[in-house]
């Protein structure tokens, strides 16, 4: 049995894998043809972090598969009022046929996987966003995009920025990360990244200058610069970041056809201006539907590897 919790865990030719089997059944819904991969099956989600993309792709996803979604809050469940979390894993995994979580602390959805009898899918925690990224390439894919890829990302050290370089040591391309001082990625994953890199080739560059990142980027990325549970430092970090907003000076730093891509929801005027993200809103609204279609080749996938 395999759990998707994080990227490192996963080979090129798994992840690869994974975006042919979603692109496949994206391929078929837009034909109507519907195949019950999971029918008859049950996704428990558990959302500490609330979410819209997350839910409507993951709940939508299981129903097209033929299965079952089951939402589940803190109002709904006793896990963190009280019940240990190997406990609700033991009893949620022995009704369910897999679970996903959207969490904060990434402990938490290692622990809950290790008493899991099923597997466990990671929807977000404060360390990584590996679903998200299956999206984003198989964007990449499908907008003939995914060969040499030179990726900037631009922003914030957090869980997007974490799956970044997973993916990009995985798959054998250039990152290059940009961040304010003092907002930098977390230096141990940063270290799993680079020894990755190592066998794969990939290359990956931190900096706090964004013009660095971004000229000769083949695809621009951003994120929010306030996470959730980060509200009290909005104020502040609008501030630092000053500098780091895409806009169309620093596209045009990129090459020519270069892809924007955004996880979602995004902050006109703070992290991208509006001219940028109008510009290339076809795509980074084609990355948010790919979240139902990534997740669903996700969940098939998991199902066969039990």
């Amino acid at each position: 049995m395999r759990h998707f919790l994080t990227l490192k865990d996963f080979t090129k030719e798994e992840i690869l894998e994974i975006i042919e089997i979603g692109l496949n059944i994206k391929k078929n819904l837009k034909s109507n043809i519907y195949n019950k991969e999971l029918e008859n099956q049950t996704l428990g989600m558990i959302f500490e972090k609330s979410s819209t993309r997350t839910r409507v792709s993951f709940e939508t996803g299981m129903f097209q598969l033929g299965g079952h979604a089951l939402f589940l809050s803190n109002r709904d469940i006793h896990l963190g009022r009280g019940e240990p979390v190997r406990d609700t894993a033991r009893v949620i995994s022995s009704m369910t046929d897999m679970v996903m979580i959207r969490t904060f602390e990434h402990s938490m959805i290692e622990e809950f996987a290790s008493y899991s009898k099923v597997p466990v899918i990671n929807g977000l925690t404060d360390s990584f966003h590996p679903v998200q990224l299956l999206a984003d390439y198989m964007t990449l894919v499908e907008h003939n995009a995914s060969e040499n890829i030179i990726c900037a990302y631009i922003g914030d050290g957090n869980n997007m920025a974490h799956s970044w370089m997973i993916l990009a040591a995985k798959l054998g391309f250039e990152l290059r990360i940009a961040t304010p001082k003092g907002y930098e990625v977390d230096e141990n994953i940063l270290q799993i990244a680079l020894d990755l890199a190592k066998q794969s080739g990939a290359k990956i560059i931190t900096t706090n200058d964004p013009k660095i990142a971004v000229k000769g980027a083949s695809v621009v990325t951003t994120d929010t610069w306030t996470s959730m549970g980060q509200e009290d430092e909005k104020e502040q970090r609008i501030k630092i970041f000053k500098g780091f907003m895409v806009d169309d000076t620093m596209m045009q730093l990129a090459k020519q056809n270069a892809l924007f891509l955004h996880c979602l929801p995004a902050y006109r005027g703070l992290e991208v201006s509006e001219s940028v993200f109008e510009k290339h809103s076809k795509v980074v609204f084609n990355e948010a539907e790919n979240r139902l279609h990534a997740q669903k080749g996700l969940m098939v996938w998991l199902d066969k590897h039990r």
